[in-house]
């Protein structure tokens, strides 16, 4: 557990597939960054893929650990970057599958509510829940 704003919380990244089944999952503290996590869930992307991430993904380092592998990364550009990328924003709609993903974790209180206090059983549990999920796919 790391401490944020919102006091001692932890932070779950995911990387789903096309289909909205996780592949790849990471628990950190509260107040690590997303992106501090985005390249240990490259290794997990197959090559010739397509990477969609939001604006908190858009950095040189993971566009570049992405091409190394042979990954598009379709990130949106930060409002602040001069030097542009290429961007499709109708391809970027299927993002919307790993904040689904999300949303059927949270349906079990135990993951909503944050009941187990210890990261390796709360990590145990969401695991226990991904298996659900591909299992009824």
């Amino acid at each position: 557990m790391g401490r944020s704003r919102g006091g001692l919380t932890t932070k779950l990244h995911a990387l789903v597939d096309a289909d909205g089944r996780p592949v790849g999952l990471r628990l950190t503290g509260g107040q690590v960054h997303d992106a501090c996590e985005a390249e240990a869930l490259i290794e997990a992307i197959p090559e010739g893929a397509t990477l969609l991430g939001d604006k908190g993904y858009d950095s040189i380092a993971i566009r570049q650990a992405a091409a190394a592998r042979n990954i598009w990364a379709n990130i949106p550009n930060r409002s602040n970057r001069k030097q542009r990328f290429g961007f499709s924003s109708w391809l970027y709609r299927q993002r919307n599958l790993v904040e689904r993903f999300f949303n059927r974790i949270k349906q079990f209180r135990g993951i909503a509510t944050r009941y187990d206090k210890d990261a390796a059983n709360y990590l145990a549990a969401i695991k226990l829940i991904c298996t659900r999920i591909w299992c009824n796919a």
